[in-house]
């Protein structure tokens, strides 16, 4: 009994290290205070201004697009990458998959740095597509992380019975390999939505001067000797509820539809 207390007790306590101080936000975005404080009234204003804010508008659908096309590039290029190395030798396979590798445990910043410097020297100055491939380069190589494991729980005879049977290598991949690693490939391609919409450094290296993203927004609204009025920081609450509910919303409705499909399979077996 004592040892189930003990363990409620740590995950509740975990749970509220994480999940307070985006609480303490929602809340305060339905105040209308401009600054963490003493509570006021309920209002909307901050939702009024967040969305009423072009330059605040412009800037979230910069980062929502930028995250969408380099999740999808890095998702058909993650997904090439994980089948090429599973059917590759041994040998190759090791030295691809330790390759992959280097920028999920390399410091972001060093990966960043080697991007400026290799566009410099190539003579691509920073542009809409430096930054893109900033992003595949961070992104890429979770999404082959997670398509691997999909296939190596495949079952493997289904694409040699393919074959058999007289279907092209071309064919039988999309017809018997892809439908098998659907799920990995949207875990990546999620992931890779969420790295890109994260991201702060990659992008302030690669990006244009003129384009902005949630992180790099919010940094130059903060950062010191900047003139930014309290009101248009806390709009900032608004916008953290709002993708919070959005996550939780997509995070819900992804358990409740697998713990469907597992009721279907166990009422069907």
């Amino acid at each position: 009994m004592i040892k189930k207390c003990l363990k409620a007790f740590y995950v509740g306590l975990i749970l509220l290290l994480l999940y307070a101080p985006i609480l303490l936000l929602a809340v305060y975005s339905f105040n209308e205070v401009d600054t963490l404080g003493p509570m006021g009234e309920f209002s909307l204003k901050h939702y009024a201004k967040l969305f009423g804010d072009p330059a605040i508008l412009e800037m979230i659908g910069n980062t929502v697009v930028l995250a969408l096309v380099a999740a999808a590039l890095s998702t058909v290029l993650g997904t090439a990458g994980a089948i090429g190395m599973f059917y590759s030798k041994r040998r190759t396979r090791t030295l691809m998959n330790g390759v992959n590798q280097i920028p999920v445990i390399n410091a972001e910043i060093v990966t960043a740095l080697a991007l400026a410097i290799t566009f410099v020297a190539i003579g691509v100055g920073k542009s809409y597509f430096t930054l893109v491939v900033g992003h595949m380069v961070l992104c890429t190589p979770f999404v082959v992380l997670s398509v691997l494991p999909k296939l190596k729980q495949m079952d493997h005879s289904l694409y040699e019975a393919a074959l058999d049977l007289g279907a092209s290598p071309m064919k039988a991949l999309f017809k018997v390999v892809l439908p098998e690693i659907v799920p990995g490939i949207i875990s990546g391609f999620m992931l890779a939505v969420t790295l890109s919409l994260d991201d702060y450094i990659i992008t302030s290296y690669c990006k244009p001067s003129t384009f902005s993203t949630i992180s790099t927004y919010v940094y130059n609204a903060t950062m010191k000797g900047n003139v930014h009025t309290a009101e248009t920081l806390s709009s900032f609450w608004a916008l953290t509820t709002v993708i919070f509910v959005i996550i939780l919303i997509v995070v819900l409705a992804a358990n409740l539809t697998g713990r469907k499909k597992q009721e279907n399979k166990g009422v069907n077996a």
